[in-house]
């Protein structure tokens, strides 16, 4: 094991609070992308210009040509047709900021990353772990722009398998972001036990259930059945799969997958109260907390039929819940610090 320099280790907090800060940003990111959908803005911006893109229009001639370019497509054709230029200022501004708020993060990453990695302040495990962050981080610009274009010309909306996916990668980079910064300083160890395994899966289906929220969101599946604990008036309401094939229904069926998103809610909200009352763990009781706010969110936008601000405040609480699910997977299998010493003294 790679046994840091006493400039590395003095760097430490600095490295962490560098990784806090940017998932932060990435946390306010996924907000903002949330907001650009529950306001339909996700398709304002008709092209892909990684650089020149971060410059706004300005004057009224610029305004007018971007408008131009959205009376183009389907969305504006067939859903936005009349729309005056005020209108359209507003949903260009919550894409504008969410493309904007990204390259932000791209420098906000680079920079500092290579600053740091220039200076000798980041070990070559921590180096090799920020350039797949790194990575990570280019392709989620591509696949937004892979999603957006899926709607510009033969849909009024983007694809909801590619907006999930969208919403998977941002949830997975938040949460490897987090994991890095967690582990800095101590060793971790591979899961060993039921108990450990437990930890690993609970962090995979609450990415499952982003996955999963994803695809409620691009059917804009929120907005009906707005019952609870019924749905359509049942248990288990009829409709569930009409479809053929039946693997469709998992995917393009609003009713389908608003019923799985409740379902996987109470799957993880049980299996997260069985873990917390085994292990008797802070951290696990953070996570249980976590899911029990999460749920009351949840039903909440479902029966106010998802107004913009609890929609953006059901897709954050899936980040914290993630967050403290990272938290605790960190806590159990963190080495305690005289076996981490002894591990590196070893190598």
């Amino acid at each position: 094991m790679e046994t840091p320099s006493s400039y590395q280790t003095s760097a430490l907090p600095y490295v962490r609070g560098w990784l806090f800060a940017v998932a932060a940003l990435v946390f306010c990111m996924v907000i903002v992308g949330g907001a650009t959908r529950l306001t339909d803005s996700g398709l304002s911006i008709t092209e892909w210009k990684p650089l020149l893109g971060a410059i706004p229009p300005f004057t009224e001639a610029h305004w007018l040509e971007a408008f131009e370019k959205y009376k183009q497509i389907p969305e504006y054709q067939l859903v936005n047709k009349g729309m005056s230029l005020d209108e359209f200022k507003l949903i260009y501004w919550w894409e504008w900021a969410h493309r904007f708020l990204g390259r932000f993060i791209g420098l906000a990453f680079f920079l500092p990353f290579v600053y740091f990695a220039a200076t000798g302040g980041l070990t070559l495990k921590t180096m090799l772990r920020c350039a797949v962050l790194f990575v990570l981080g280019g392709l989620q610009g591509a696949l937004g722009w892979y999603m957006v274009s899926s709607g510009l010309v033969d849909r009024v909306d983007v694809s909801q398998y590619r907006l999930s996916a969208h919403l998977t990668l941002a949830t997975v980079i938040f949460g490897a972001i987090l994991w890095v910064a967690y582990g800095l300083d101590r060793s971790r160890r591979a899961p060993d036990g039921g108990r450990d395994w437990m930890a690993v899966l609970i962090v995979a289906v609450v990415v499952i259930q982003v996955a999963v929220g994803g695809f409620v969101a691009g059917l804009d599946a929120g907005f009906g059945y707005n019952t609870w604990p019924l749905m359509d008036g049942e248990i288990i309401p009829k409709g569930l799969f009409v479809s053929e094939p039946w693997w469709r229904n998992l995917f393009e069926n609003a009713m389908t997958v608003q019923f799985n998103h409740r379902l996987l809610a109470y799957v993880i909200a049980v299996m997260v109260a069985g873990y917390a009352y085994v292990v008797q763990t802070r951290s696990a009781m953070l996570v249980l907390v976590a899911v029990a706010l999460q749920v009351a969110l949840g039903v909440w936008t479902l029966l106010w039929a998802v107004p913009l601000w609890l929609g953006l405040a059901h897709q954050g609480g899936a980040l914290i819940v993630l967050a403290a699910a990272i938290w605790n997977l960190h806590v159990v299998l963190r080495m305690p610090a005289e076996a981490s010493a002894l591990q590196t003294a070893r190598a």
